[in-house]
């Protein structure tokens, strides 16, 4: 892929149909969930409920939106995708490997010693990685900086997308941020949350209510849509449209997202205690399996 073809197809001038797109989105999140899989078996556990359940919309993030260059991650006229969420660096990686920016056999050695591939994302080691994760709550002010600073320099045509979890939204500096960006105009910023319903100490809505979320973001000056997460449909016509609006001047978006742990392996979508997941040796290959039979389901139908 040349910077070219990216600039070409994030401009939707690349000739690909609608289902042509959606089709390549929902195979690149497919090839990622397995990624995803191989790579928690190396440790016997970790966040793969979240990767799984967010292959989607990081697919249709890098399948079919991003301008970047594989060859060059820190290429100046990229779009960023920043990763305030830096425990899904697991799921991040499933995508930037099927995105060319990372070998797909490097893969193994996520979250091993002297690994470019921490368990939690590290921007000074992996190439693609724009911040490093840690405290919640700090990825949306990190992207209000950046998509403030690339107007400021005359490049809001470079598109600043902060991934975020819906646990995220308990935190008060993620508000701050989301009124700023509302402040100063920040067309050029896009918030995609993770609507999973989880985090790690328990239910969303038991650790602190957030609903109604549309409508507080809304309140926050933002334009806000609410989608399925899991359809690979949804998420371009999402895009879309905040791309459609987006402008050196104008109102930054958010899509809400709702979304499945586990997506696509029903042994862990059932999991009780699916924040960070124990998998035991022999039920590695029943998920690749129950991934691969749900895929032909899908095929078939």
């Amino acid at each position: 892929m040349t910077i070219a073809d990216t600039a070409a197809r994030v401009a939707g001038k690349d000739g690909r149909s609608r289902d042509e797109r959606i089709t390549a989105v929902a195979d690149s999140a497919y090839r990622a969930r397995h990624h995803a899989l191989d790579m928690g078996e190396v440790q016997g556990q970790g966040y793969v409920g979240q990767a799984l359940g967010a292959a989607d919309m990081m697919a249709a993030v890098y399948a079919d939106q991003l301008r970047y260059d594989p060859a060059d991650p820190h290429w100046e006229g990229r779009d960023r995708f920043l990763l305030s969420t830096g425990h899904y660096a697991i799921g991040f990686y499933a995508a930037i490997a099927d995105a060319g920016i990372v070998p797909v056999e490097e893969l193994l050695t996520y979250a091993t010693d002297d690994s470019r591939l921490p368990m939690s994302g590290m921007a000074s080691y992996t190439p693609g990685m724009e911040i490093s994760g840690g405290s919640l709550g700090h990825g949306l002010t990190v992207a209000v900086g950046m998509a403030l600073a690339l107007r400021l320099q005359g490049r809001s045509d470079q598109r600043v997308l902060n991934f975020l979890s819906d646990g995220e939204l308990d935190e008060g500096s993620t508000w701050e941020a989301a009124m700023g960006a509302a402040h100063h105009r920040l067309g050029n910023l896009t918030a995609m949350v993770d609507m999973n319903a989880l985090q790690a100490d328990g239910p969303t809505a038991s650790v602190l209510r957030i609903e109604p979320v549309e409508e507080k973001w809304r309140a926050f000056g933002w334009h806000a849509i609410r989608i399925d997460g899991n359809d690979p449909a949804a998420l371009i016509d999402a895009l879309d449209e905040c791309a459609a609006i987006a402008t050196a001047d104008g109102q930054p978006q958010v899509i809400i997202c709702d979304t499945k742990v586990g997506r696509g392996v029903p042994l862990l979508e059932e999991r009780e205690k699916a924040h960070f997941m124990r998998i035991e040796e022999h039920e590695w290959q029943i998920c690749r399996e129950q991934l691969t039979a749900g895929r032909e389901q899908e095929a078939a139908r």
